[in-house]
């Protein structure tokens, strides 16, 4: 079970934010999370609780799947072709992770489910296969960005709408681009990684078949806070990753529609991807045979660890329930909204004017603090972490007018009103000018 919240040292009574002075009933974690009860230094010398508010970048795992996945470790033994007892055990482990994994995210009976290393893998793997063109946001993280924007075929297949200032006109402006000239696919994030913001994934998908196009979604941001369907919400294609969902090692999937995968050359040569290699090179040979279905962009061994936490972690999630991830969700981010909307020169970032769903990721600047700053005080004073930078959607946090960056919160299954508290108490003491860390921005950091 998680351990008691250890107190960061407070800022003074006349320094505490409105929302905090008000104080809410006590939200607790939803589930227990590996590293919870972890003590952080800070700069008055001691050591507090770490509050992690930087679940979009690497959710801790839940305990339930840290021990399930250690579990495994005991028969853990190399997949597929071994005769072995812990061979055929973890090659069934290995292929019900894929089971798994599309019983949760609703795929089709006949739907590949390939197993990468991480959501930038698997976007990689669906440029490989696609054919034509391709019609992306401007909004979107670099992984579903660039991969499409590299040349393939001697020509650059992607082609960049920019997302307008509401959802509605953005649904128009992504019609009128598939309906200028054909397209082979429509790639879009389900969920923002700068804001949380929610996009209208069946409807988008309804757009794009209308014009001929299949749809990819990018879920790494959905798939540990909403539920996802590929057969309800029409999605042809879906990546994401284990770490944004609570599981451990490194490791993503791709899950979509049979025929791209098996009419595309194997994303990698080598054992694993073959049905038979012959290289005599004569009339009677038909020189390298490859798999169909994963088999073909599996080659090598794969992280079968990685696998099973995915796994793990799809079902611990199903578990826990929609209902109770969302509504856990809702209530640290109205606290988290409130506290931010109370404090003199915190500004959130929003992408678009009409939305009314996001998951649980804020993003603001401070006036008058570099976003590096902010984090360095936020961790050195208080044992706080979250992320700051541009996120890797560069071009999304220019069009927001912040090229320099800004400062992300996100929140998941482990965190506590208290942790939410914290942040909105270091902030106000920040911007009340009652603290005298005031860190410089560290301009050899990577955004």
């Amino acid at each position: 079970m998680l351990s008691a919240p250890v107190a960061t040292v407070r800022p003074t009574p006349a320094v505490v934010s409105a929302a905090i002075a008000d104080r809410a009933p006590f939200i607790p974690a939803l589930a227990p999370v590996v590293g919870a009860d972890a003590q952080v230094p800070v700069a008055a010398g001691h050591r507090v609780g770490y509050a992690n508010l930087d679940y979009a970048a690497s959710a801790p795992a839940l305990a339930s799947v840290a021990a399930q996945v250690a579990g495994a470790l005991g028969e853990y033994a190399s997949v597929h072709r071994g005769a072995g007892h812990l061979s055929q055990v973890t090659t069934r482990r290995y292929e019900a992770a894929r089971e798994t994994v599309r019983g949760f995210v609703r795929g089709r009976v006949d739907d590949s489910v390939v197993f990468t290393r991480n959501t930038t893998d698997a976007i990689n793997l669906a440029v490989h296969i696609t054919p034509g063109d391709v019609v992306v946001l401007d909004i979107e993280h670099h992984a579903n960005l660039l991969p499409w924007c590299a040349p393939k075929d001697g020509r650059n297949r992607a082609r960049v709408v920019t997302a307008r200032a509401t959802i509605e006109d953005t649904l128009v402006a992504i019609e009128a681009e598939l309906a200028s000239e054909p397209a082979s696919l429509l790639a879009v994030t389900a969920a923002s990684n700068v804001t949380g913001e929610v996009l209208p994934i069946s409807r988008l998908a309804s757009i794009a078949h209308r014009h001929g196009a299949r749809i990819l979604v990018d879920a790494a941001q959905l798939v540990a806070h909403r539920p996802i369907s590929i057969v309800s919400h029409g999605i042809d294609y879906l990546a994401f990753s284990g770490h944004k969902a609570y599981a451990p090692f490194g490791a993503g999937v791709l899950i979509g529609r049979s025929d791209w995968f098996d009419a595309a050359d194997p994303y990698l040569a080598g054992g694993g991807a073959t049905a038979d290699v012959d290289l005599r090179g004569d009339e009677n040979s038909a020189g390298t045979t490859w798999h169909t279905g994963a088999a073909r962009h599996e080659a090598g061994s794969p992280n079968v660890l990685g696998a099973v936490s995915i796994a793990e972690a799809c079902a611990a999630l199903a578990e826990l329930g929609p209902e109770a991830i969302g509504l856990h969700e809702l209530e640290l981010g109205e606290r988290l909204d409130a506290g931010l909307a109370r404090i003199d020169g915190v500004r959130p970032l929003q992408i678009f004017t009409d939305s009314t769903d996001r998951v649980g990721i804020a993003g603001f600047t401070i006036d008058g603090f570099a976003p590096r700053a902010v984090a360095e005080y936020l961790s050195s004073e208080h044992g706080i972490g979250v992320r700051d930078g541009k996120f890797c959607a560069h071009p999304l946090l220019k069009r927001l007018g912040h090229p320099e960056g800004a400062v992300r919160a996100s929140f998941g299954a482990g965190t506590t009103s208290d942790d939410v508290d914290r942040l909105l108490n270091a902030l106000g003491a920040l911007s009340a000018g009652t603290t005298t860390a005031r860190p410089e921005l560290d301009e050899g950091y990577p955004a």
